[in-house]
């Protein structure tokens, strides 16, 4: 099964955290719902890797803070290793280091245990539409981080895209095929291929159909 749901189709997660009781509650969430279903557990990081090669699972919803090799580490780890795999973290700790450490290593989101029975489960459920999720001191530190940036003087992020990529989003999102692309932008079918895989690659997206929903929220189309 792809990684991508349909409304009907259960998540499969892997629940790592080396408090069994903590597992025992999140559990309790998730299983309670009908879209999620906890089929794997770990005590550790390295336990959760190796539970993952074995196990098919949608998502992987990682403590921080664990022995043998970290959430953080494991989280690395799994996103080198199995790019389509979704990755939560969740922990205790209300620290901007670790969330941002935690986007890094290739998180969907940032939970935090004190309210997990709030944030959880929609945390899963937009971890699985591809959508990040943070929690409102997560967006309090980017805006932060942002205006410190500013404020020094520091360079911004700049555009993501390129204007070319820009122009070849658009016309992705229309419907027309690489060979009509190349021909309306007077460049090669090979070119073509290579700005759509960067932009893929730079928007963290899988296929056409996510390049034209990104497009539509961009507002270069119209939906």
């Amino acid at each position: 099964m792809s990684v991508y749901q349909t409304e009907n189709a259960v998540t499969r997660i892997l629940l790592a955290d080396d408090h069994a009781l903590v597992r025992r509650g999140v559990r309790l969430i998730l299983d309670s719902e009908p879209d999620l279903q906890v089929v794997a557990e770990a005590g550790d990081g390295r336990e959760a890797i190796e539970v993952a090669r074995r196990t098919p699972v949608d998502l992987a919803i990682l403590d921080i803070a664990m022995p043998q090799m970290t959430g953080l580490q494991a989280a690395r780890e799994l996103s080198a290793t199995q790019p389509d795999l979704r990755i939560l973290m969740l922990t205790m700790y209300d620290n901007e280091q670790y969330f941002f450490q935690a986007l890094k290593a290739g998180a969907a989101g940032y939970v935090l245990k004190s309210v997990a029975d709030r944030d959880l489960v929609e945390a899963c459920r937009a971890a699985m539409r591809g959508e990040p999720f943070l929690y409102p001191g997560a967006v309090n530190a980017l805006i932060r981080s942002y205006l410190d940036r500013a404020r020094r003087g520091q360079d911004l992020p700049e555009q993501v895209l390129t204007a070319r990529e820009e122009e070849v989003l658009k016309l992705v999102a229309e419907g027309h095929s690489s060979k009509e692309i190349a021909q309306l932008l007077f460049i090669s079918i090979k070119t073509v291929e290579r700005h759509r895989a960067n932009m893929l690659q730079k928007l963290g997206l899988r296929d056409r159909l996510e390049l034209a929903r990104y497009a539509i929220r961009a507002g270069l189309v119209e939906p």
